[in-house]
């Protein structure tokens, strides 16, 4: 029996390599002359860089580039021939702002200085490397200057000086953009946009209203100020582009990468295409995924449901592991997710968390006795 092993990461305890290898792990245990192979997935936010590394090989190019506040962060890019494969949060990540007073949630008010210069920086960095195409992971941003700094980073220039590299705070005084410097610098390179939202920069859809109080925008007035802030972007670039599918994705990358003539992919769908994702579930006989909390947010297009989107069109088998449930039978099988296991459920909370690990291959240990011979 050949069992694809295809999870997500299960944010805050485990990677998504670190993930399938346990569930891997825990299944040999039970069914040791199953042959088991991990592929792990992302689509687009942290962990898109190790998944596809772990998939592709490659090579791994690290560096120091300026983090959301300016400060140096460490960040790598992938390279696989001439493609590059970069993760946005790793420049311009949530992890990366600091904290408020309640120690979990972003200080207040700090993305009006965040930039996403680094994430340029990555860029620059990968297109003197050699890269022809350029595939950047959108997701986990704690920024929300609809990609000014990257193109700033590029070479793009604006009036007042510096405004660009400032956050919202800083497009609340801009005039111009002169794009050009950025363009030549990038000509004859494919740039693509690896997210699955498609919320536009602006509007009651946009960057600001829809994950800016996740990133501090606290209060009404402060998401209408952003808003208003990137408005003022899209004035001095193009307002056209401010309205298209995606552009509102990472705090508006999408816009800066769309204007810059790139174009926007679902991250599932170009993780999955780049590990033959769709011939990996053809031959095999069952195939597991997972993520730390499967809910309403992973039915819309999140790992999981794109995995069994696969396995069902090759008529597959797909059931999923999980650090907590919070759907139903009925909504699972809906999303083509024949069953689902909680590790907190079988394991208990703290177990869960203390030892992640260990909890998700004793799952898998036990769910490998149901389905772990042929069916």
């Amino acid at each position: 029996m050949r069992i694809l092993v295809a999870p997500d990461k299960f944010a805050g305890t485990l990677t998504a390599v670190e993930a399938a290898e346990a569930i891997a792990d825990g299944w040999r245990r039970t069914s040791p002359e199953a042959e088991v192979v991990p592929i792990p997935m992302a689509d687009g936010g942290p962990g898109f860089v190790d998944v596809l590394h772990a998939s592709l090989g490659g090579e791994l190019l690290a560096g120091s580039v300026s983090g959301p506040l300016a400060e140096p962060v460490p960040a790598t890019f992938l390279l696989v021939e001439d493609v590059a494969y970069i993760e946005s949060a790793q420049a311009c990540g949530l992890a990366l702002m600091p904290l408020g007073p309640d120690g979990r949630t972003p200080e207040p008010g700090a993305v009006n200085r965040a930039s996403t210069y680094g994430v340029g920086q990555l860029i620059g960095s990968a297109v003197q490397s050699g890269a022809r195409r350029v595939v950047i992971g959108l997701g986990g941003s704690g920024t929300n200057d609809g990609g000014a700094g990257l193109l700033a980073a590029l070479g793009a220039t604006s009036e007042p000086a510096g405004a660009l590299t400032r956050g919202p705070d800083g497009l609340a005084e801009l005039t111009s953009v002169d794009l050009g410097p950025a363009l030549e610098r990038l000509a004859g390179v494919e740039l693509v946009a690896a997210s699955d939202v498609d919320n536009p920069l602006l509007g009651l859809r946009g960057a600001s209203n829809v994950f800016g109080a996740q990133k501090g925008l606290v209060d009404e007035d402060a998401r209408l100020a952003a808003d208003a802030a990137l408005s003022r972007l899209a004035e001095a670039v193009e307002r056209k582009t401010a309205e298209a599918a995606g552009a509102g994705a990472a705090g508006g990358l999408g816009y800066a990468l769309l204007v810059l003539g790139g174009r926007r992919e679902p991250g599932f769908a170009t993780v999955a295409s780049a590990v033959g994702l769709s011939d990996l579930v053809t031959a095999s006989d069952l195939v597991i995924t997972g993520e730390g909390k499967l809910d309403w947010q992973s039915m819309n297009g999140k790992v999981p449901v794109g995995v069994a989107g696969v396995a069902n069109a090759a008529l597959r088998p797909c059931i999923a592991l999980a650090g907590a449930v919070q759907v139903g039978n009925r909504e699972l099988r809906a999303n083509g997710i024949e069953a689902a296991y909680s590790l907190v459920d079988i394991v208990g909370e703290e177990q869960a968390f203390a030892q992640p690990a260990q909890s998700l291959a004793a799952v898998a240990a036990r769910v490998a006795k149901t389905w772990g011979r042929a069916r």
